[in-house]
């Protein structure tokens, strides 16, 4: 029986399309890079020094001075540059109002995690927000996880795992969680079914059937 709902943020609460891609184009620029706006979009997800190292060949010195440009956009302008996946609201309030217990688990810093939450009033659906920390520990999506079980006392055969790129799924079966894989973020063709999400879904309203039968 499931009662910890774990959510990734963007991408799957939150669409952060515009503000990751225009603060990750603001720092490449930064360094001489110029790149297109919908190039940046494999930004969306994973932890920015791997996507910054894995993307541009850049080494961890220079990932970091990437992250630091990033975040002097990201911090006043790009933070709010998103909207509320559609039906996610109503999906959250179900959920609360079934007695699940439900908490954010991102990659992005929690810093940033809780305004954005609060700009929409969804905060309120969720008893914990964690992510990140700014100097980059627990950037690991399974140290994330592993650190919200922790807090919120949860057994892990009671808890999932819900995020829509391969990160939050291989992340969870790290943790010992299973996972409900989300297409309607940022995740490529395939990739999902191949990290080995235990359920895919479509919509918001189809997330919230999928998880009433696992009550």
């Amino acid at each position: 029986m499931i009662k910890y709902l774990l959510f990734d943020l963007d991408g799957t609460i939150t669409d952060p399309k515009e503000g990751i891609a225009k603060s990750v184009q603001y720092a490449l620029s930064k360094l001489g890079i110029e790149e297109n706006c919908e190039n940046l979009l494999k930004f969306i997800g994973p932890p920015l020094l791997n996507s910054f190292m894995d993307f541009y060949d850049f080494d961890k010195e220079k990932a970091e001075l990437a992250i630091k440009y990033y975040r002097e956009r990201y911090s006043t302008i790009g933070l709010f540059e998103n909207s509320a996946i559609e039906g996610i609201e109503e999906v959250l309030s179900k959920l609360k109002e079934a007695g699940f217990v439900l908490a954010i688990a991102t990659s992005k810093p929690t810093h940033f995690a809780i305004p954005i939450c609060e700009k929409y009033n969804l905060d309120k659906y969720f008893d914990l927000i964690l992510g990140s920390e700014l100097d980059g520990t627990r950037s690991k999506k399974s140290e994330v996880i592993l650190e919200v079980l922790n807090k919120l006392n949860a057994i892990p055969n009671e808890s999932i795992m819900i995020g829509d790129r391969m990160h939050d799924i291989i992340g969870a079966k790290e943790a010992g969680i299973k996972s409900i894989g989300v297409t309607f973020g940022y995740a490529e063709d395939g990739e999902l079914e191949e990290s080995g999400a235990d359920f895919i879904v479509e919509s918001s309203s189809e997330l919230l059937s999928c998880i009433f039968k696992l009550i």
